[in-house]
């Protein structure tokens, strides 16, 4: 068989073979990029199929190709009104958080490995960052819904924070080679990563977002021309000088929050090329370790990766995070503990090899089992420690299907399709139902056959209704067809009761006996549970007030709408 038919053949075979294997991640809880690399492990030059790669240089490429397309689809994910909460934070984390987990981690390498303190914090610096394929996955993939404030903070973090870590990787490999220049010119350069990522991010990402909102193009075409525009932004901003990684993430944020039916082309492709993205590099990545090089180093690098989980991380978050910003201490632990590593430290650990850097062996296989042991301990351990740190939210209700009509160019009528599941919704005649203003049913479907809904027609469990309406009709819509088994789950959460966040607190106070302080006979329930909170309050925050748990269980904006009252 010629080499073209095999390569078909070989990357066919280990495509189709990590898909069907996805379904292992959701029976037995293991992380799927752990499965991914495992696969590419086993078709390795030492595995079953024995296939020999060791060419660093284009798995450095194809990395970069691979990260590009995952940071450009989690910037078009990433809503800005989420950096209402998590900017800052994540910011810090990024910058200062990188800096000091590289240097606890980089001095705990240099005793164990017994290098020098430039080689050991090159060590610190590779593995440093979050990485954010492993968090988009893990967040999207294992069905965990975080506090806004937690998720928010943690994905701005893990699409920023390459920057830095790049930037010292750099900075260590040119110091060990010899190469290294000036203090000014090393600062010019950590300006330029950062300066120019964000200026031609945001600047040619709200073009870009204009020009798609503008064009109108064949359904298919859409995609295609945000990926290209996102790759212009990523090869520019490297040529000159900034981070490409940054500058994409942040083209899909402009791109993704521009209203517009594009979105409706864009979202489903880049979703399947983020995938294609993190199978093909993490496969690649696994090709290219040799596990039997990799043992050598096993037991100190399990002592590196065991440091950075539970004392590097944890300690940049607390010193960065805790006393600067309104955070709870088992948000704190949550975050300190989500600091997934996964492609980017094994892609940095290509910079040694590349750089000639002596002994580079050694930055690549310990930068392979971090990431291994932090997808297995950390990964594995996500939804457990959402629960335990209790900052998961109920699962939130959406339509079985929804999809944009192309009628508009903004503000778009859209097709939700539900399925009835609430028995109180059970014979009930369609005109009893509280629907938004704007939004109708435009089809009801019972035994896979299509009925012409009326008024007086009386819903069945199990029908499947489909209704025309807009974004802002969701609320509504999901709070009509929720099911009775979450209905209960979301009261157990937020309280049986509600209350408007406009309610006067003197009154709450008379009517359950609660004693006030002084100024805050006149607040209102909104304004006592922001200032508990910190300000900037996020559904699900509560303030435990008198043996009461007062629970945020609506916004709109910065404004609570709905608290919840739960007694225990």
């Amino acid at each position: 068989m010629d080499s073209i038919n095999s390569l078909f053949l070989l990357s066919g075979f280990l495509l189709a073979l990590s898909i069907l294997a996805s379904r292992l991640s959701s029976m037995a809880g293991v992380p799927l990029l752990l499965i991914f690399l495992g696969l590419g492990m086993l078709a390795g030059e030492e595995g079953l199929l024995g296939i020999q790669f060791d060419d660093y240089s284009l798995a450095f490429s194809i990395g970069h190709l691979a990260l590009a397309m995952i940071l450009l689809d989690g910037g078009l994910r990433t809503r800005l009104k989420t950096f209402r909460v998590g900017f800052r934070p994540a910011l810090s984390l990024a910058t200062f958080g990188v800096f000091i987990t590289g240097g606890l981690v980089g001095v705990f390498a240099m005793w164990v490995f017994d290098l020098s303190l430039v080689q050991g914090l090159l060590v610190g610096a590779i593995v440093g960052s979050t990485d954010a394929a492993a968090v988009f996955s893990m967040l999207s993939g294992r069905g965990v819904n975080l506090n806004e404030r937690v998720g928010a903070t943690l994905e701005i973090e893990s699409g920023t924070n390459d920057p830095m870590a790049i930037f010292l990787t750099l900075m260590l490999v040119e110091v060990l080679v010899g190469d290294i220049g000036g203090v000014g010119e090393t600062l010019l350069f950590l300006v330029q990563q950062f300066g120019l990522g964000i200026l031609i991010g945001l600047g040619v990402g709200w073009l870009s977002a204009r020009l798609l909102s503008w064009l109108d193009l064949a359904p298919g075409l859409y995609s295609l021309l945000a990926l290209g525009l996102g790759f212009c932004v990523f090869g520019l901003t490297s040529a000159l000088g900034g981070s490409g990684f940054l500058a994409i993430y942040l083209a899909g944020l402009m791109i993704g929050n521009r209203p517009g039916r594009h979105l409706a082309f864009i979202l489903p492709v880049h979703d399947g090329l983020a995938w294609l993205s993190q199978i093909g590099l993490f496969l690649v990545l696994g090709l290219l370790v040799t596990p039997s090089e990799m043992m050598d180093f096993a037991l100190p690098a399990l002592l590196v990766a065991l440091a950075l989980i539970f004392v590097a991380r944890p300690l940049a978050v607390l010193i960065v995070v805790k006393p600067f910003f309104k955070f709870r201490w088992r948000e704190i632990g949550f975050i300190a503990w989500v600091g997934l590593r996964g492609a980017v430290p094994i892609v940095l650990a290509i910079f040694p090899v590349i750089g000639g850097v002596e002994n580079a062996s050694l930055y690549f296989n310990v930068a392979f089992a971090v990431v291994l042991l932090s997808l297995l301990i950390q990964g594995g351990s996500l939804p457990w420690m959402a629960r335990r740190m209790k900052v998961e939210l109920p699962p939130t209700v959406t339509p079985n299907r929804r999809g944009s009509l192309g009628i508009l160019p903004e503000n778009d009528y859209e097709m939700f399709v539900y399925e009835v599941e609430n028995a109180d919704l059970e014979d009930v005649p369609i005109r009893l139902l509280r629907f938004p203003s704007g939004a109708l049913i435009s089809a009801l479907f019972r035994e896979h056959a299509m009925l012409h809904p009326k008024g007086s027609t009386r819903l069945r469990l199990g029908d499947v209704i489909c209704v025309i309406g807009r974004t802002d009709d969701l609320p509504g819509l999901n709070r009509l067809f929720n099911g009775d088994a979450k209905l209960k789950r979301e009261r157990a959460f937020f309280g049986t009761f509600t209350f408007d966040g406009d309610a006067f607190m003197r009154d709450i106070a008379d009517a359950y006996g609660l004693t006030l302080s002084p100024g805050e006979q006149d607040m209102t329930l909104a304004e006592f549970v922001s200032l508990r909170v910190g300000g900037h309050p996020v559904v699900g925050d509560d303030v435990d007030w008198h043996g009461i748990h007062w629970v945020v269980s609506a916004m709109e904006g910065n404004r609570v709408t709905r608290v919840g009252l739960r007694l225990y």
